[in-house]
């Protein structure tokens, strides 16, 4: 199935028709047929992105928006000022941009402005130099192998794993260690790499690790989903290398290369205590490595690096915040499982498969790409956390119970139907599983008289130690609630079944008899 979102958003972001291939998993063809469809019918990334996907790809095949007229660039002028130190096709089209945001006119998106550049290239004969675009790519992995740290406490060796990144333009590197290679501590790793750089790629390249990558064959590439979210947050497209492909992410094969040989070989013979003392050291080795004069051309990493910069996408304003995705069926009771809690969500989605994204204090239900709920996370003992208009209407008024209305109606009615409605209270792993017995025996006030009712109670728990509703109703319906009188225990109940416990017993819980 096409991705029709992920196609647009990617090239909003300019990525070229082979990428975003390769990043949605379909044909170069299939992209450029979404691309010219959305392009006739004048519809952009930015105006359907809060549509969910199945109004995004009908708008494309169906729908239609007003044709947008663009401005065709100045080729001629295009091409001499590329003749010009440090001048690049992404500047250039940076500056057309702003020229057509000054005079109101719509502007190509970066593929077209190169592919039309490109046409004016061959009709003039004219000669274009081609490398690495600056800003264009951060390529990720992992080093492979560790570096061991000591516990201080009992002298056992421990494992801390190495992340490198290089931005392919500049090859100016970050390296950090982490504990585990999880895909908590995958997605740190990004979050620390953009802080260092101080910006962000169009495009991250990772190798195909199961943390970031589900799957990636000749014909579908599907991201994680953690991942996929983290590179919505910061503004850029996830396309993984091609299996056994080093070409694809030259700048961190070298990275990996030079990190073992300048930063891990310098380090082997220190001893470390924790993590923070290893990345401390890294991080000093790391400021040398990226300073050091290249051999063939001029500059450094880093000196490089400053040219490029500017050309980095922003920082958003807020820190990416770690999620975890899970697909979940909605029960019957209109609830999903999360952890050993149990979240409301909105009657109409019974029995289908939602997306479920939980962050430090969020719970969130998506359906179809869309946020139908979400909820603070419940820290406290409480099981179910459900809202009121997620209910049908006939279950609302059930939503008002809890347990202490049902101990203050009970205690309007006797010590002995309290201590019944203690117990049932109790008695269940779920305190809510217990509210519609507690309010089914309650009711019973009503068809039979309070007195009755506390008679029956009494009756109950003089010949059982686990009171139920069945067993009241029982007696009321058979009128043999009137105590009989028979030989007192300690606490005035009835021993001719050889049961002590009474109503002071359950009104303290079940944890014996009140003074």
């Amino acid at each position: 199935m096409i991705n029709y979102r992920e196609i647009l958003r990617l090239d909003s972001l300019g990525i070229n028709h082979a990428q975003i291939a390769m990043g949605v998993g379909c044909t170069r063809q299939s992209v450029i047929t979404v691309l010219k469809k959305a392009k006739e019918k004048g519809i952009r990334y930015s105006e359907v992105r809060e549509m969910s996907d199945k109004e995004i790809s009908a708008a494309v095949r169906d729908g239609g928006m007003k044709r947008l007229q663009f401005k065709m660039p100045n080729y001629e002028l295009v091409h001499k000022e590329l003749r010009k130190s440090g001048v690049t096709l992404s500047l250039l089209w940076i500056e057309y941009c702003e020229e057509c945001r000054r005079s109101g006119d719509m502007a190509y998106q970066l593929t077209q402005f190169k592919k039309y550049y490109a046409e004016y290239a061959r009709k003039t004969n004219a000669v274009m130099h081609i490398e690495r675009k600056p800003g264009e790519s951060l390529e990720v992995d992992w080093a492979g192998g560790s570096v061991g740290i000591t516990n201080a406490d009992t002298g056992e060796m421990m494992d801390a794993y190495i992340f490198v990144s290089a931005l392919s333009y500049s090859g100016y590197a970050y390296v950090e260690a982490f504990w585990t290679m999880t895909g908590e501590d995958w997605i740190q790793a990004h979050v620390n790499a953009y802080d260092f750089y101080g910006g962000v790629t169009r495009i991250l390249i990772p190798d195909n690790l199961k943390t970031g990558i589900d799957r990636n064959t000749k014909v579908e590439t599907v991201v994680n989903k953690a991942y996929q979210e983290m590179s919505e947050h910061y503004g850029t497209a996830v396309i993984p290398a091609r299996i056994k492909s080093p070409n694809d992410k030259p700048g961190t094969e070298g990275a990996v290369k030079l990190a073992k040989m300048w930063i891990l070989a310098a380090l082997r013979n220190r001893q470390f205590f924790s993590l923070i003392e290893l990345n401390n050291a890294i991080r000093g080795k790391l400021d040398e490595y990226n300073v050091r004069e290249f051999q063939k051309i001029e500059g450094s990493r880093k000196s490089r690096y400053l040219e490029e910069k500017e050309f980095l996408l922003p920082l958003p304003k807020y820190h990416f915040e770690l999620s975890e995705w899970k697909l979940v069926k909605v029960a019957r009771d209109y609830h999903v499982k999360c952890g050993e809690k149990y979240y409301s969500v909105p009657y109409e989605y019974i029995g289908r498969q939602v997306n479920l994204r939980t962050t430090r204090n969020i719970v969130e239900i998506f359906y179809d790409g869309l946020r139908v709920c979400s909820h603070i996370k419940e820290l406290s003992g409480k099981k179910y956390v459900t809202e009121p208009s997620h209910m049908p209407e006939n279950h609302q008024k059930h939503g008002e119970w809890n347990a202490d209305r049902f101990r203050e109606w009970a205690k309007r009615i006797g010590p002995e139907t309290f201590a019944v409605i203690q117990f049932l209270l109790t008695s269940t792993k779920i305190e809510e599983q217990s509210y519609k017995t507690c309010n089914a025996l309650l009711h019973l006030s009503g068809k039979y008289s309070r007195d009755r009712l506390e008679a029956a109670c009494k009756r109950v728990l003089e010949f059982s130690p686990r009171p139920s509703y069945k067993a009241v109703e029982s007696v009321l319906k058979s009128g043999a609630e009137p105590a009989q009188e028979k030989k007192a225990g300690k606490d005035g109940v009835a021993i001719q079944y050889g049961f002590l416990r009474g109503a002071n017993y359950y009104a303290n819980g079940g944890d014996g008899d009140a003074e």
